[in-house]
C-alpha cells in the first residue's frame, strides 16, 4: 500500500547505518546493455534484451562486482505499467543470479530534454551518449497536467519492489541540477526539478520502501555540513537522502577530499558515478580509496555499445568519426566482452575480494615498492 499518514520518514542515521552494515562492500557500473543507446531502448518491450544482459551481468560477476546502478524512465511506466514492471522483475532474477543488487534511477535531467517512446534514433558517429534521454524531461516539466503521472510512476515501480531485497535503493533522481548545455532552450529548468523533487521524495516515501532513498550531488567543490556554500538543490537532496550519494571525475585528490567532506553526515556514502580516465578519474586512483573508506563505487559505462561513452564528452563538440580516442574516457569492457585493461578488471576483482575497508598490500597492476637493502646495486 503505498501512502497514508504511516509514511515512513527519514531514515536516522543508526537505520541507515545499520543497513549498511549488512551489505558487502559495493562495488559496480552504471548499467546499459550495449544493444541500447538510452533507458527507452533497454526496457521497451521491442527492444528488450535478456540474453545480452544475462552475458553481460555474468562478466560484472566474474570481476567480483556486487551491484548495477540502473535507470529508468516515468513514460516507460505510463505507457505500459504491467509490461514494464514485469520485465524490472525480470532483470532483477537476472541480476540475482548473478549476485548483483541494482540501484534504481527513477528521473534524469542529463542529456536530451525532449524524451519520446518508440524507436529510438541511431548512435551519432563519434558522439558520447547521443541518444540519452532526460526523465521527465522539460516538456514533461512545464506541463503540470502530467505530475499526478509521476506520482503513479515513483509509487507505483517503488511499491511494488518496496520489499525486494533483490533491489539494493533507489536513487530518485540523476543530477536534477545539471543543465544540459548541449541542448538550447531550458531556462527555467532548476527551478521546477528542485520543486518536483521535493515531492519525488515525498511521494517515494510514501511508497514506503525498505530500501533506502538518495539522490547524489555532483557538481560544486563544497559540501561540507557547515560550509555555507551549499546551492537549495544540494540542501535538499542532502537533507533527504536516507543515505548520501555523490558523483565525481576527477583525480584521487579531489575524490578523497569529497569523501572527507561528507563523512561529517555519519551516513553511508555511495559513489555513483566516477572514472573517466582522461579526466584523471580511474580505477586505480579512485577504487583503492573508496575501499579503504567503505565507500560504495560505481563507475560510469560497463560494455563498449550504442552508448559510445568510451568517447570523451568533448565529442559533442568535436565528434571522433575519423579517430578514436587516445584512452578510452568510459567502459570496462569491448563490446566482445574482452577486458579494456586487464589490470583494471584484475583490481577490481581483487578489492572486491577484500575485507570491508582493507587494501591488499599489493594490488594487480600495482609495483611493491623494494626495501632500499633488498635493491640490487
Amino acid at each position: 500500500m503505498c501512502g497514508g499518514a504511516e509514511a515512513r520518514v527519514r531514515w536516522t542515521e543508526a537505520q541507515a547505518n545499520a543497513w549498511y552494515g549488512k551489505q558487502p562492500w559495493l562495488v559496480g557500473s552504471n548499467y546499459t546493455p550495449a544493444t541500447a543507446i538510452n533507458q527507452m531502448e533497454m526496457w521497451q518491450a521491442a527492444t528488450w534484451d535478456p540474453k545480452r544482459i544475462d552475458y553481460e551481468l555474468g562478466l560484472a560477476q566474474g570481476i567480483g562486482m556486487n551491484t548495477m546502478r540502473v535507470f529508468l524512465h516515468d513514460q516507460l511506466w505510463t505507457s505500459d505499467p504491467e509490461g514494464f514492471r514485469r520485465r524490472i522483475d525480470e532483470f532483477l532474477t537476472l541480476a540475482q543470479r548473478h549476485g548483483i543488487k541494482p540501484l534504481f534511477v527513477l528521473f534524469d535531467s542529463c542529456w536530451d530534454p525532449d524524451p519520446k517512446l518508440g524507436p529510438q534514433h541511431p548512435p551519432i558517429p563519434g558522439v558520447h551518449n547521443s541518444g540519452w534521454v532526460q526523465g521527465p524531461g522539460l516538456p514533461g516539466l512545464r506541463d503540470k497536467t502530467r505530475y499526478p503521472a509521476y506520482r503513479a510512476y515513483v509509487q507505483g515501480v517503488i511499491g511494488a519492489f518496496r520489499n525486494d531485497d533483490r533491489v539494493l535503493g533507489w536513487d530518485v533522481w540523476n543530477e536534477p541540477d545539471n543543465g544540459a548545455d548541449q541542448y538550447k532552450g531550458q531556462e527555467g529548468k532548476e527551478p521546477l526539478v528542485r520543486a518536483l523533487l521535493a515531492q519525488v521524495f515525498d511521494w517515494a516515501r510514501a511508497a514506503e520502501p525498505s530500501q533506502p532513498i538518495t539522490s547524489g550531488v555532483w557538481q560544486h567543490d563544497d559540501w561540507s555540513q557547515n560550509g555555507g556554500k551549499l546551492t537549495p538543490m544540494e540542501k535538499l537532496q542532502l537533507s533527504q537522502s536516507d543515505v548520501i550519494s555523490f558523483h565525481d571525475y576527477n583525480w584521487p585528490e579531489k575524490f578523497e577530499a569529497r569523501v572527507k567532506q561528507l563523512l561529517p553526515y555519519n551516513r553511508p556514502i555511495l559513489c555513483t558515478e566516477y572514472m573517466a580516465r582522461g579526466n584523471g578519474s580511474t580505477f586505480d586512483g579512485s577504487l583503492p580509496i573508496g575501499k579503504r573508506y567503505n565507500i560504495a563505487m560505481m563507475n560510469w559505462g560497463f560494455v563498449d555499445g550504442k552508448t559510445q561513452t568510451r568517447l570523451p564528452w568533448d565529442s559533442w563538440k568535436k565528434p571522433y568519426t575519423y579517430e578514436e580516442p587516445t584512452i578510452w574516457f568510459h567502459e570496462v569492457f569491448r563490446n566482445d566482452g574482452t577486458p579494456y585493461r586487464q589490470a583494471e578488471t584484475d583490481l577490481i576483482r581483487s578489492l572486491a575480494a577484500a575485507p570491508k575497508g582493507v587494501v591488499p598490500a599489493t594490488m594487480p597492476g600495482q609495483v611493491q615498492a623494494v626495501p632500499a637493502r633488498q635493491r640490487r646495486r
